[in-house]
């Protein structure tokens, strides 16, 4: 019953975007339209949390990569428990866009009674460590339940879905389902994007391969719980130089030391339901770059309490949408980084990550 109502809507998904101009198949440069391509080919639709980066191709490349490289691609670790961790690190960031999406795949690759129950034990006892050593405010979640093998693909997962989850929060609407559809008929329409996902899940293409989107970049420091993985490291590696150079045209230097600051000693945990913190941040920067850091900070985070007037009022001096895109995906960046270094740090305390 939900399929007609699912099918076109899924064809016509860039509508789902907010804030920015979508950038139509159509309509695409040479750079975006590969990107687009791949998307559609390997995901099996061309999703809105990579489309939403159109107005900036090399970023567009970076967050495919990412996803691409550590949950889509062919490794060591079963798609099930990838996608326990993207469902869960969607619904700790408040991002019901992806928790929705996530856990309707994932609940289509396990489903109810006819899923093993180890199978569905591992799934649920890698997200809930990953979820729990993400936060310096939280004690050690003993030691993790994967192997060393596979830390680079689930920390991976997870580092890429704190990053998506701040940019899905801020560019798309909280569902992926239409907006018309009736209530009743909402459950059935999950589990049928749940079973379009599947197909495309079981057929994992091979390692690697999107590597070529961005030029090669030398792995930074804080990246190096994914040396383990060449493809994981060769992604990671590009989308940060990618995006790093993005924050350098789009954010200010300022700006960037501050949220860098910030991030430094946050705990990881949602600062609450008041923005005062972000006002007393960004006293200390010249007024005209005030707008810019209270929309990366928030970004970082609290990227669900970011609304129309602080988009407003960072584009009231001109800035365009490929400026827009570039400040919130260094800022959301810069934060799934910071987490997923403490992941890793985590994991090298318990002499488990090599």
């Amino acid at each position: 019953m939900a399929t007609p109502f699912l099918r076109p809507a899924l064809r016509r998904s860039l509508a789902q975007i907010r804030r920015v101009s979508p950038v139509r198949p159509a309509d695409a440069g040479r750079e975006v339209a590969g990107v687009y391509a791949e998307v559609e080919r390997e995901f099996g639709m061309l999703a809105p949390p990579i489309g939403l980066h159109a107005a900036s191709p090399a970023v567009l490349a970076a967050s495919w990569v990412m996803l691409r490289e550590t949950l889509v691609a062919a490794g060591r670790v079963d798609r099930a428990t990838k996608e326990a961790v993207a469902a869960a690190v969607s619904a700790a960031n408040a991002c019901p866009y992806c928790a929705q999406v996530h856990g309707a795949t994932l609940a289509a690759l396990l489903p109810g009674a006819g899923a093993p129950a180890t199978a569905r034990v591992r799934a649920e006892g890698v997200a809930d460590w990953l979820q729990q050593n993400g936060s310096r405010g939280t004690e050690p979640g003993g030691r993790p339940p994967f192997p060393a093998a596979e830390a680079p693909e689930l920390i991976g997962v997870a580092v890429t879905f704190h990053y998506l989850n701040r940019m899905v929060n801020l560019f798309l609407e909280e569902s992926p389902l239409p907006a018309g559809l009736p209530p009743a008929a909402r459950p059935a329409a999950t589990a049928v994007l749940g079973r379009l996902m599947r197909r495309t899940a079981r057929d994992a293409p091979p390692a690697g391969t999107s590597l070529d989107l961005l030029p090669s970049a030398p792995l930074p420091a804080d990246l190096r719980w994914a040396a383990g993985t060449p493809s994981i490291a060769g992604a990671f590696a590009r989308a940060a130089a990618a995006v790093d150079a993005a924050g350098a045209r789009s954010v200010p230097d300022g700006v960037r030391g501050l949220v860098t600051a910030r991030l430094a000693e946050w705990d990881g945990r949602p600062p609450g339901i008041s923005r005062a913190w972000v006002e007393d941040a960004v006293s200390a920067l010249p007024g005209e770059e005030r707008p810019a850091g209270r929309l990366a900070l928030l970004t970082a985070k609290a990227s669900y309490q970011v609304d129309d007037g602080l988009v407003a009022e960072f584009r009231r001096e001109g800035p365009g949408d490929a400026a827009l895109i570039e400040l919130t995906s260094w800022a959301a960046l810069a934060a799934a980084r910071e987490l997923g270094a403490r992941l890793g740090e985590r994991g090298l305390a318990g002499g488990h990550i090599r």
